[in-house]
């Protein structure tokens, strides 16, 4: 896996900073955005973000590219709505099961689970091809591949959005391989734009308790997690 900040709004904390002060400032934002300095941006997003004040940071965008991550993956990612996508398409692109795949460690460190896992997908490859070169068109014989299949993804989230994506997949009970993405996503961002995202994370590090109750796992640390992110 690959995850890449591609592009975000230029000086992401000064912009959310003058539309935070535009509310109850009397100067236009043009004007504000001129005057401020980015000590006084994170001071405002800090403060105003302590009131719970965080639709100012809708105004800033933070594009990332994911490579060789699982369709497993980008069937969990999608259902976060607030956000634009682009995948690779298997409908264009021909496929080889085989070569770009995803295989989960739980799988690698049992002999007879990674035999398994490998003559399924070996299987998967040889029928995939056995339709490609009957005729079938790109678009028909992908039915037959699998979760493990490996694909691309543009995504792009405000940064609202992209906290709450944070708060449940860094989260220890989201599933491993979009919780290693999201970890990655919030390193990057963070750097950035260390004042939007300096508490960002699993739920729990921003709200100090884990929402999750009885679900939460049982060997989550709260101090050792919150610790942990805020040291990313």
């Amino acid at each position: 896996m690959k995850v890449r900040l591609l592009k975000y709004t230029p000086d992401p904390e000064l912009l959310c900073a003058a539309a935070a002060m535009t509310s109850y400032k009397s100067e236009a934002t043009p004007k504000l955005l001129e005057k401020l300095t980015v000590e006084k941006a994170r001071k405002t997003i800090r403060r105003v973000m302590g009131y719970g004040h965080t639709s100012i940071l809708e105004h800033a965008t933070f594009t990332f590219g994911a490579e060789g991550v699982s369709r497993a993956l980008t069937h969990q990612l999608v259902r976060h709505r607030i956000a634009s996508y682009t995948q690779q398409s298997q409908r264009y692109v021909a496929y080889n099961t085989l070569e770009y795949c995803v295989t989960p460690k739980s799988v690698l460190e049992k002999k007879n689970a990674k035999k398994i896992y490998e003559e399924t997908l070996r299987h998967i490859s040889d029928a995939y091809q056995k339709l490609l070169n009957s005729g079938i068109p790109k678009e028909d014989a992908r039915y037959v591949l699998p979760n493990a299949a490996r694909t691309n993804i543009v995504i792009t989230m405000n940064a609202r959005e992209l906290r709450h994506f944070f708060n449940l997949r860094c989260c220890e009970r989201s599933q491993w391989e979009i919780r290693e993405m999201a970890i990655e996503m919030l390193k990057q961002a963070k750097r950035v734009a260390p004042s939007i995202f300096e508490d960002a994370g699993p739920s729990c590090v921003e709200l100090g308790y884990c929402p999750e109750g009885e679900l939460k796992e049982p060997t989550c640390k709260i101090e050792e997690i919150k610790k942990k992110f805020r040291a990313l």
